[in-house]
Order: structure tokens, then C-alpha cells, then sequence
């Protein structure tokens, strides 16, 4: 079947149908829907047998689904409706949710119901559960209404009036840090994380406060700083506190747009003397910290969450320290990552965009990713495993790719590609990429710049292990395919085996061959100030809206990219950017990650 994508932006669910649509056969285009665009004249154009907007946040016009079959999907159960639909779930503190498709009519989210999936809701921020819990639900639903509309004989469910809820505002989101608990704050931060935010007064300016962990044993005046870690800043509640890893300043009238950066960044000299806490990720305990490091036998854990998965030059230097003391551990096996959500999506635009000097920033960034990719592919002591339990993409997947085998969960999108940023890669991506899938193959993944499914990434042999499971069950099951692996009678050998390898590739081309040619490349691009990587940067940094729909996602049925085939896996050059930035596809087109 002809399926046409209509979306705000190209986020992570709609990257998901996506690649899932396209595994089961179906040829899939997509078409961005921002305000002011006639949405009519684009399906015309597409002809597709069914229209399905999985993330939409303005109604499909009544020529567009009086003409042709409309499916909208919705992150509430059946009788659900309203714009905050998943806000109000996490900020109300709801167990159980769900997602519905309906078919798109004059009223919002009143349509005809073609599949209703539940799903739980563990005490996580909502754009984790939107990636999470519930995208595994909207693609079970979405496959169900595809499946049910092909077959032809399935008659939808009318709805019986439903409950409408108003849109969250930030009158609702706010903190009253003097009268609410600490679940009561985690709780508003998380409903409003990635986006809004939730607007407060912080030593005398009007921020938003991104992401919230509840802390065990501070204690304060409520609404006071009590400490920095790792970049966020602990704030006290009336009865604990909470740690704030990023803040966004209020965007004054006239005023350029402001965006996310770590909290002790934005804050900078405002920002009073305070205890900065150790991160030691082995002493974590119950306490947030966004690196740890656990042992159970012979394999050792070291795990890692930073929010959207960006990697900034501090947190690379920080993981690679870890990772050495993980190093000096007895353990036969080493696993990286193992929690949900993002596993990693390279380099932090956002850090880079905020410097005084955004070139050298990008120079330091990359050399950092590098450094700690570089520590992976020559460990030779034990076996190392990667294991992504939620999305990942450009250097995020290369460093998975560095490991002697990667485990995916099965719902996780892989974006292995740069070019959409304006770069050539590194993260040795010219070594590991080939190794796994061939040099053809890793000239068309880099051309295409299109997500796949860890299905899909596990055909090619990018992925040594798909796990079927919910992302809460991921660190359990990864623990125990990571015990067997230790206990297996080849795994001594397979060790000893990685160092002869490592000594032949030594002999023959030093990994060091192929970083610097990598970041002979990219270094020319960050000193080039007219080079497109810049202003991809700032418009991915700063959400601006595309002008329209980028080519590689307006293709015809069956086709495979707007760009052809690229052996060489040359990568980009000026004219190869098609208008949305790279690292995440998402995030440039303004929308953020959730509904």
C-alpha cells in the first residue's frame, strides 16, 4: 500500500512508523504540514491510498479527508481528547494510558476508532514515555488500523462523547515551591519535559525548568539552591529536593530565540557558590546521577542518560573517565548503555551553539566523542557491549558500533547518517560502518539519511541482537543475556582473539589513519563559516520551521532516498542538504517530542 506520512515535523514516532511501514513492505513518502501550507495540494500530489498522521498538531482540512481515508493518532485511550492529552496523564500521575488511531473528521480526536492500544505509564518524563511506552503502543495501533483498513472488511468504532481536556498551560504547570511535595514537583517537570518546560523565577530571572529527579538527602529553604552535579542544579522543595539538569531562559519581545543548555551553564555568573556534588558513577546509589557503574559477577554496567541523548565535550571526557575505571575492573564483559530511552545522538549542538566560539567548540567536541569511541574499539581485555535501549543516531550509533556486538531493543530508530547536518562523520565511522555492512552499503545508509528499525538495522548486520521487550524491562534483560555471555565457554577465546585483530589492523591501516582523515574533513567544515553545518546548527538549535518538505522524504513510492546511492560514503557536500538538520531529524522542524 501507498502510505503518505502527514506531520508537523518528522519526530521520533513518525521516524518509527516510518521505518516499520516500510519494513512490512508498504511504500511510505512523507509530507510536513507547518501552518500556512496547503496540505490539499500535497497529498494530490502524492495520490496515496491512505493518509496517517502520527504526530499533527493542526487539523487535516475537510478537502483532504473528504477525499480520501484520514487516520490520526492519538496519545490517549478511546474518549480521550484535547492537545495535552499525554501532559495531563504524567502531571496527574496516571498508571495506565493508551493510544488510539481514528479516522480524521470535522471534530478533533472524535472520529471513527480503527485501533485502540493500551499501555502502562511508569513514573518517567514524558517525552522518555513517548518514546518509550507510548510509541510502542501508537505502533502496535498503527499496524492494527493499516492491517484492518487493507483487509477491507473491518468497521470502525464510533465514539460516544468523550472527555475534552483544555491545553496544559503554564497557570497549571507552575511550581509553588513552598507548598508542593517533591513528587508533586517531579511530577509537573517531568509532564512539561522536553517541552514547554515549566516557567519559574530563578535568582531574579524567568526560566524554564527541563527535566526534574527527585534527591533523597538535601534539604532547604523551599526554592532554594542547594548544589551543582554534572551540570544540573539541586533546587529545595518543602520537603527534599529536586535536580533541574537544563534551563531555558524566557524569550523577551525582540529578542533572539533562546534554547536548552545545561543548568549551571545558562546560568553562568548569576549562578551563587555552591557545593558541586562527586558523580562518582560507582557511589551514585539511589541518588540521580546521569553515569553509573554497577557490577554483577563478571560483567560490569556502565550506564549513561543525558537529555536528548547529546553528548557534549564535558560529558564525553566525564564517560570516558568512567569508562577507564570500568576498565580497571576484574570483569569479562562490559556493557555500555542498558537503560531506556536515547542511547546517544553524537555531538551537542546546543553547548556548541552557546559558545563564544562555536568552531572550536565543534573541534573540541568531536575530538572528545572520538577519544572515548577510540577507548571502545581498543579494548582488548574483555568483551564489550552496547546496548541501546531507546534511540540513537550519527555519532551515537557509531559509538555503538565500536563495541565487539550491539543489542537494540526492538523499538528503538537508528539514524546512521550525518549528512543532513552538513558533515562527513567520525567517530572512526570510515572503519566500523564498512566492517559491519560493507562499503556499499555504507555509502546508501549515508546518502539515504533515513531512520531504520532495529529490525531492519539488525538484516544489514548493524545490530547483533534485536530484544523484545518494554523499555523498562531492557536493563533486566540485557543483565541476563550479559551473564550468559560471560559464562560462555568461547568467550576467553574471542578475547584473546580481539587483540591479534586489533595487531593486524595496526600493521596494516592504524585506526589513527582513519580518524584523521575524518577530522581532516570535518575540521575543514567547522573553520568554513559559510559551510551549511553552521546555519543547520543554529536552525536545529533554535527550531526553526523548514520551508517545506526535505526531497529524501517526498520520494515516490518504493523509492529509496532522494539522493542515489554513494559507494564512497563520501557523505555531504554543500548542495546535499535538504533543509532539516541531521542528528535527530526531529528536532529542527520546531515541534518537540512528544504531542
Amino acid at each position: 500500500m501507498h502510505i503518505l506520512l502527514v506531520a508537523s515535523a518528522f519526530n521520533s514516532l513518525t521516524q518509527r512508523v516510518h521505518a516499520e511501514l516500510r519494513d512490512r513492505g508498504h511504500t511510505v513518502a512523507v509530507e510536513l504540514a507547518p501552518p500556512g501550507r496547503s496540505l490539499a495540494r500535497a497529498v494530490e500530489r502524492h495520490a496515496p491510498q491512505l493518509v496517517l498522521a502520527p504526530m499533527l498538531k493542526t487539523a487535516i482540512p475537510r478537502e483532504v479527508w473528504s477525499a480520501r481515508p484520514c487516520f490520526v493518532v492519538h496519545p490517549g485511550p478511546v474518549g480521550d481528547r484535547g492537545p495535552s492529552s499525554l501532559d495531563w496523564a504524567v502531571q496527574e500521575g496516571v498508571e495506565h494510558w493508551g493510544v488510539t488511531v481514528l479516522q480524521a473528521e470535522e471534530e478533533m480526536d472524535a472520529g471513527a476508532v480503527w485501533a485502540s492500544v493500551r499501555c502502562p505509564l511508569p513514573p518517567v518524563s514524558k517525552s522518555d514515555l513517548y518514546r518509550g511506552e507510548i510509541a510502542d503502543a501508537a505502533l502496535s495501533a498503527v499496524l492494527l488500523a493499516v492491517d484492518r483498513f487493507a483487509d477491507g472488511g473491518h468497521t470502525p468504532l464510533r465514539q460516544d462523547a468523550g472527555h475534552t481536556r483544555p491545553y496544559l498551560d503554564q497557570s497549571v504547570r507552575r511550581i509553588d515551591w513552598a507548598a508542593d511535595s517533591t513528587e508533586t514537583v517531579v511530577r509537573k517537570l517531568r509532564a512539561a519535559d522536553s517541552q514547554p518546560g515549566v516557567l519559574d523565577v530563578l535568582l531574579g530571572d524567568e526560566w524554564y525548568l527541563h527535566g526534574g529527579h527527585p534527591e533523597a538527602g538535601l534539604h532547604g529553604a523551599p526554592g532554594a539552591l542547594l548544589a551543582t552535579q554534572a551540570g544540573a542544579v539541586c533546587r529545595a522543595t518543602k520537603d527534599g529536593a529536586v535536580w533541574i539538569p537544563e534551563l531555558r531562559r524566557r524569550r523577551l519581545r525582540g529578542q533572539p530565540p533562546t534554547f536548552k543548555q545545561p543548568a549551571v551553564t545558562a546560568l553562568g555568573d548569576r549562578l551563587p557558590p555552591l557545593p558541586e556534588l562527586s558523580s562518582s558513577p560507582a557511589l551514585a546509589g539511589k541518588n540521580w546521577a546521569d553515569i553509573r557503574y554497577r557490577e554483577e559477577g563478571n560483567v560490569g554496567f556502565l550506564s549513561f542518560s543525558f537529555p536528548g541523548g547529546a553528548m557534549s565535550t564535558t560529558r564525553c571526557r566525564r564517560l570516558l573517565a568512567a569508562y577507564r575505571e570500568a576498565c580497571a575492573r576484574p570483569t569479562t564483559v562490559l556493557v555500555l548503555g542498558g537503560q531506556r530511552d536515547f542511547f546517544s545522538n553524537g555531538i551537542h549542538l546546543g553547548v556548541i551553539e552557546a559558545a563564544a566560539d562555536p568552531a572550536a567548540e565543534s573541534w573540541a567536541n568531536i575530538n572528545a566523542i572520538d577519544d572515548l569511541v577510540e577507548a571502545v574499539l581498543t579494548t582488548t581485555d574483555r568483551l564489550v557491549v552496547c546496548a541501546v535501549g531507546g534511540n540513537a543516531a550519527a555519532g551515537g550509533v557509531m559509538l555503538a558500533l565500536a563495541a565487539d556486538e550491539v543489542w537494540c531493543r526492538a523499538g528503538s530508530v537508528l539514524n546512521p547518517h550525518y549528512r543532513l547536518m552538513g558533515l562527513y562523520g567520525s567517530e572512526y565511522w570510515t572503519y566500523t560502518l564498512p566492517r559491519r555492512v560493507g562499503p556499499a552499503t555504507a555509502g546508501r545508509l549515508m546518502s539515504e539519511a533515513l531512520p531504520m528499525s532495529a529490525a531492519s538495522a539488525a538484516s544489514l548486520g548493524l545490530v547483533d541482537r534485536v530484544v523484545d521487550c518494554g523499555p523498562g524491562d531492557f536493563a533486566a534483560e540485557v543483565g541476563a543475556l550479559a551473564a550468559r555471555l560471560a559464562a560462555l565457554p568461547g568467550t576467553p577465546s574471542r578475547i584473546a582473539a580481539k587483540k591479534e585483530s586489533l595487531d593486524r589492523q595496526e600493521s596494516t591501516e592504524p585506526l589513527a589513519t582513519f580518524r584523521e582523515r575524518e577530522l581532516a574533513l570535518m575540521r575543514r567544515t567547522f573553520d568554513d563559516p559559510d559551510a551549511p553545518y553552521h546555519a543547520l546548527r543554529r536552525a536545529f538549535v533554535h527550531k526553526e520551521r523548514p520551508a517545506g518538505t526535505p526531497p529524501h522524504l517526498t520520494a515516490g513510492p518504493g523509492a529509496r532516498g532522494a539522493a542515489g546511492p554513494d559507494p564512497s560514503g563520501a557523505g555531504v557536500t554543500g548542495t546535499d542538504v535538504g533543509g532539516v538538520t541531521g542528528t535527530d531529524l526531529v528536532r529542527v522542524s520546531s515541534p518537540p517530542d512528544h504531542w
